[in-house]
């Protein structure tokens, strides 16, 4: 359905930035930076506490241009299973197994899938980062108390439309910022995160379509 589908992409495009870093699919085009030093040292700090993130639970607060909230529970088991569950009154929950993403709208009675190859939302699920060699990195910044990622995603080939916020320089990912076509920013703040703990595989089971509940394919 055309409406899920758009739905979903702009849900990805605001909560899933950090997905966009991987650039698996993404077909951007090659980029060589010359990243110094300090650069390297930092894009690999980022690097490596992403391969050694096993799970991660966070709250998280999503803010559209227009100052619209949304609030949820993000859930991430890597490689391979994510999660993102609103809270009401948002209908909308994603489920990432199996390598598809599965939408479930409460409010329309659908269920949606799309594989992750379809979508820049893989990253996250990837085995392997490496960012220094990622042609969606255009260059990293040390702030007071953080590192700040500038990146941009296949929508956006030759510029910058995302920034991701890591807390240092014990690292930990606080939020990311993505400006669609038109600039417009929407913002998602994590709180709470909590990391290596177990969680149940029902998390990331794929939504159980009931008898009042029709499917659909993009």
């Amino acid at each position: 359905m055309k409406q899920t589908r758009r739905d979903f992409m702009l849900v990805s495009a605001g909560l899933l930035a950090v997905p966009l870093l991987s650039g698996a699919g993404q077909q951007l085009p090659q980029r060589r930076i010359d990243f110094n030093t300090e650069q390297t040292e930092d894009l690999n700090r980022i690097s490596a506490w992403l391969n050694g993130l096993a799970t991660l639970t966070a709250s998280f607060v999503q803010t559209n241009a227009q100052g619209r909230t949304a609030h949820g529970t993000f859930y991430l088991a890597r490689p391979g299973r994510l999660r993102f569950e609103y809270r009401p009154p948002s209908p909308l929950l994603i489920v990432a197994t199996g390598g598809n993403f599965y939408v479930r709208n409460n409010r329309l009675n659908t269920v949606d899938h799309y594989s992750a190859s379809d979508t820049p939302l893989g990253l996250l699920l990837d085995g392997n980062i490496d960012l220094k060699r990622n042609p969606a990195v255009l260059g990293i910044e040390r702030r007071e108390g953080a590192l700040v990622l500038h990146a941009r995603s296949a929508t956006n080939r030759m510029s910058e439309n995302i920034t991701v916020t890591f807390a240092a320089p014990d690292i930990q990912l606080r939020q990311w910022v993505v400006k669609d076509l038109q600039g417009d920013p929407t913002t998602v703040v994590l709180t709470e995160a909590q990391t290596g703990m177990a969680l149940p595989d029902t998390l990331f089971a794929k939504p159980v379509q009931t008898p009042a509940m029709r499917t659909g394919t993009n």
